[in-house]
């Protein structure tokens, strides 16, 4: 494994998410067939790694520090489904509101997204790839996401690029950033609470909002990305632990 010390390993994330999500914006934007054909098996890979890696590495870690980690991934869970379920009720409006609110959902998202890669790389280097690889993964498909979003509201191609960039991208490593010189003054006891919700929001986003979403535009065989990402996210932890 290469070298190098927390902060980097943060800054690659939280940069390499933000480029990955602004990749998927481009591509949608010349290209709608391509990110169409694709974003399925994008986003079953990334649901596959993000399910794995809380269950056999962030949760057993939280919890080996804090033993009330369970607790805090219950609360993560819960904060990230009622944040939806939010975000939902408010989405019954006319297409702008739509896209506003939608717009808001995602910016908080992706603002939580750089947190998790601050707390799951302060916690170990493991811990942070396996949680790390599934949301910059994920960020292919948001980008497409938010965008497709911000055009059906009646936003212009150039104006939504900038929008979603600035709300699904740029984000995520202000969120890290911010996230960076707090975690270092945290109690193990605390850091442990802080990833037991992490896992529990990694666990939200794979089960009950990435999945779902596979499921209503099924593609042939994209249950075999689901599975591929579940088998990257053993064999990193059996990597580390080798």
């Amino acid at each position: 494994m290469i070298q190098l010390d927390t902060f980097s390993w943060i800054l690659i994330f939280a940069i390499g998410a933000m480029a990955v999500n602004s990749l998927g914006i481009w591509i949608v934007y010349k290209n709608r067939s391509i990110a169409d054909r694709s974003k399925e098996y994008v986003i079953c890979f990334a649901a596959g790694v993000l399910i794995a890696s809380p269950l056999i590495m962030a949760l057993p870690e939280a919890l080996d520090k804090n033993t009330n980690a369970g607790i805090a991934a219950l609360g993560g869970f819960l904060f990230m489904y009622f944040i939806n379920k939010a975000i939902k009720f408010s989405t019954h409006q006319k297409e702008l509101a739509f896209g506003i609110t939608a717009l808001v959902g995602i910016g908080i998202h992706s603002f939580i997204d750089g947190i998790v890669y601050t707390v799951t790389f302060s916690v170990s280097t493991l811990v942070g790839l396996l949680a790390g690889t599934g949301l910059v993964v994920h960020e292919f498909a948001e980008g497409i996401i938010t965008y497709t979003v911000l055009s059906k509201s009646g936003m212009p191609g150039k104006r939504a690029i900038l929008y979603a960039f600035l709300t699904a991208a740029l984000t995520t490593p202000i969120g890290a950033l911010i996230a960076y010189p707090v975690i270092h003054h945290v109690h193990d006891l605390m850091l442990g609470g802080a990833l037991g919700a992490v896992a529990g929001v990694l666990i939200y986003l794979s089960a009950s909002h990435l999945l779902p979403e596979v499921g209503e535009h099924e593609q042939k065989h994209s249950y075999v990305a689901f599975l591929l990402g579940v088998g990257l996210a053993v064999f990193t932890m059996l990597s580390g632990n080798g």
